[in-house]
């Protein structure tokens, strides 16, 4: 039987926090996430201590730029080239959203695709790609959407006939599920239901901010709240023990106040420690 890639409660890497992590990395950290478009060609000090990290703990990449479901042939060099920086570094796990995000240049922004069965067959097969050049298993990321233009079926349907099709695996995003039942209207536990549990990689749980009126932006920019954290929790009783990542990619605080959420991932994971799960 197959295990998870990581185990346990995990940071996402910020430049901020290198030379601190790097000379007195906290306990409490179990593994650490990149996004490699931010130190494929990263030399000189920082270079190292990132090198320094890699050598020490484990580390997961979660990729900014393929835009999986995009117009634009898949950039084959770019994949090459990560391809070498992950097996360099000995990434544990390579994962992207499952989005596209520009044509011939990058919108900077996560795009959700069309919900459509063509979109399914277009973006199961680039991602199948991916994977023969990765030479690996890659992760999908369930993201957070604002429209759905074009929509034929369900996002859930969607999401899942995507794994189906391109036999890849899921990173839950707990936080994104919480933000689209709001702005959509729909149970967010019963999205959780709907889930094959044995395609879980890991998860992600983050803030986001509550627009004027009614509508939640998913921004990695705040505090976790309580109804996400509950989910979170709801999601380890149904999938049993997830490695899961505190993603801050905004108004970042101090690390202090950062390692206080990651303990209350541990505090949940312990809470579900009987029912923890390997990866098959």
């Amino acid at each position: 039987m197959q295990e998870f890639p990581v185990q346990g409660a995990g940071l996402g890497l910020r430049r901020a926090f290198l030379g601190q992590l790097a000379e007195e990395p906290p306990e409490m950290i179990d593994f650490y996430e990149a996004a490699p478009e931010n130190w494929m060609r990263i030399g000189g000090r920082l270079g190292k201590q990132f090198r320094s990290l890699t050598e020490r703990f484990p580390f997961i990449c979660h990729g900014l730029s393929l835009s999986l479901g995009g117009p634009s042939p898949l950039d084959e060099t770019f994949l090459r080239e990560l391809k070498a920086f992950l097996d360099r570094h000995q990434i544990r796990l390579y994962s992207e959203h499952l989005s596209f995000c520009g044509d011939q240049g990058h919108l900077y922004d996560l795009m959700p695709i069309p919900f459509t069965e063509g979109a399914v067959r277009y973006t199961a097969e680039r991602i199948r790609r991916v994977q023969d050049i990765l030479e690996r298993r890659i992760a999908i990321e369930n993201i957070s959407y604002y429209a759905a233009p074009g929509q034929e079926i369900q996002e859930i349907d969607f999401l899942n006939a995507v794994l189906a099709e391109a036999d890849c695996d899921l990173l839950l995003d707990v936080n994104n599920i919480y933000v689209n039942s709001v702005n959509h209207g729909y149970d967010a536990e019963g999205f959780l239901d709907a889930i094959p549990t044995a395609r879980i990689t890991y998860a992600h749980i983050a803030g986001h901010y509550a627009d004027a009126g009614d509508v939640l932006v998913d921004t990695h920019g705040a505090p976790v709240i309580d109804p996400v954290w509950r989910l979170l929790s709801r999601a380890y009783a149904r999938f049993g023990v997830v490695p899961t990542l505190l993603e801050r990619d905004f108004n970042i605080p101090p690390l202090a106040e950062l390692l206080d959420e990651v303990h209350g991932i541990r505090i949940l994971q312990a809470a579900q420690a009987p029912r923890a799960r390997s990866y098959g």
